[in-house]
């Protein structure tokens, strides 16, 4: 594996994670696969079949397709994350605990995700298909003297999803389907002394040899970065109980990265030179039990139930295997413990054909955090979310139309942080605050039929 690393993907691990992440979904989940599907809440994603984005979640979907679809679009994210709090620091050097204000205010960046799918039915039983798009992400900064830059100032995470996908009519009731996952991912994460350092460095009590040695404010701790490449698979099933209601169930199984790069810092080369290692990551399975429901001509009813495997993700370790070692000359170093659990989320939504080139959306979802109050990080500080969706389907023509979809996401209860951390074996810092915020999600899609 060449250079592969940026712990973005992995402090909190596509199209991950840092000081803050946004809210849009469970750990560094990313749910924004389409705005069709957006409108909704992504509510019956598994069981629904408007556009070739539907194998996104469940590849069977596509025996619904007729013949030769081209769907492309973006949402765009809008988070605004901050996490209210205090540090303290403690120190045998220092003559009382100091406290300082922690607070870090809307440092999750706007980011767009893309995404773009095709479809194209062979025959009466077999539907093909591919998909682009992304599922990890995020991308956060800080000034590099923040006081709450030593738990991390800057992380950025890109993963991008190429799959590709097969579906098989069995009869008029069953379709099953299945394909690959080709994930690339890339990211960065660093931390940094704040300025609040300097201000501890000129206290008589700190004994000027060490004082001498302290780093300065913004001096980089340890920053890491790099990319890999890996594989998974998909399957799906789809049970047409009768010509108004569908059952859909989907897997999507983990994938699993071995972030390889450049790590540098204080903590690891004394400065700017670099070491090579490498961080595991795996990108945990998925799995959503959707149903749909034509109840009357112009309504239908839609809903799932999501579940993700984030047990999987317990803590980020760096491994140095290679001749060159870091300067504590140690083979791994455990960068940050996380032990998240399981997370599910519950969704509703409904489609009403307003007119022949009008359809409407909307849709509400409750998506619950994948990480107990004890295990919160300001690193990744998730909190249960609620969704509230609108969307709009419009026919341009019989071949083209075009799907708009907006949501409003608001953290959902108490979310309390409280992390601490070694300051080069002198002090140990201790963050107290909690998450708070929202996120604006605003998405275009365009499908063409050939």
């Amino acid at each position: 594996m060449t250079q592969k690393f940026k712990l973005t993907l992995l402090s909190a691990a596509l199209l991950g994670m840092g000081v803050q992440l946004p809210v849009q979904a469970a750990g560094f989940q990313l749910a924004e696969s389409s705005a069709t599907g957006l409108g909704r809440a992504f509510a019956g994603e598994a069981a629904s079949a408007e556009n070739p984005s539907v194998q996104a979640r469940n590849p069977a979907m596509l025996s619904y397709l007729k013949g030769r679809q081209v769907s492309v679009g973006a949402v765009y994210v809008m988070p605004e994350v901050d996490t209210p709090g205090t540090l303290s620091i403690n120190s045998p050097l220092l003559p009382q605990t100091i406290v300082v204000d922690g607070s870090v205010d809307d440092v999750a960046n706007n980011a767009a995700v893309p995404n773009f799918y095709y479809s194209s039915q062979l025959n009466d039983r077999w539907t093909w298909g591919l998909a682009l798009n992304s599922n990890y992400g995020l991308e956060t900064e800080l000034p590099a003297s923040h006081a709450s830059a030593i738990f991390g100032n800057k992380t950025s995470v890109t993963t991008v999803e190429l799959n590709t996908n097969i579906a098989y009519k069995i009869d008029r009731h069953v379709t099953v389907g299945g394909g690959m996952r080709f994930v690339y991912g890339e990211g960065e994460i660093g931390a940094t002394t704040p300025a609040w350092l300097d201000n501890v460095k000129a206290i008589p009590t700190v004994p000027a040899a060490i004082a001498a040695q302290l780093p300065a404010a913004g001096t980089e701790l340890k920053h890491l970065e790099g990319d890999d490449f890996g594989i998974g698979w998909r399957a799906g099933a789809s049970w047409q109980i009768d010509a108004k209601n569908r059952i859909g169930l989907a897997y999507s199984s983990s994938v699993k990265l071995d972030l390889d790069g450049k790590a540098r810092g204080v903590m690891y080369t004394g400065g700017s030179a670099t070491v090579r290692g490498y961080i595991p990551l795996e990108l945990p399975a998925f799995a959503e039990l959707a149903s749909y429901h034509q109840l009357t001509d112009d309504f239908a009813l839609q809903a799932s139930i999501n579940w993700t495997d984030w047990s999987a993700f317990d803590e980020l370790t760096v491994y140095f295997p290679h001749e060159e070692k870091p300067l504590s000359g140690v083979d791994a170093d455990l960068v940050k413990e996380e032990h998240f659990k399981d997370n599910w989320r519950y969704s509703v939504g409904g489609t009403y054909q307003a007119s022949k080139a009008l359809t409407l959306r909307a849709g509400v979802a409750l998506d619950k955090t994948a990480v107990a109050d004890e295990n919160r990080t300001i690193t990744i500080p998730d909190s249960d979310r609620l969704w509230f969706s609108l969307g709009a389907g419009y026919a341009l023509s019989d071949a083209m139309t075009l799907d708009l979809g907006v949501t409003y996401i608001k953290a959902h209860g108490d979310s309390p942080i409280d992390e601490t951390q070694s300051l080069l074996n002198l002090a140990q810092v201790t963050y107290q605050g909690e998450s708070v915020g929202h996120v604006w999600l605003a998405g275009l899609q365009f499908t063409y039929k050939m």
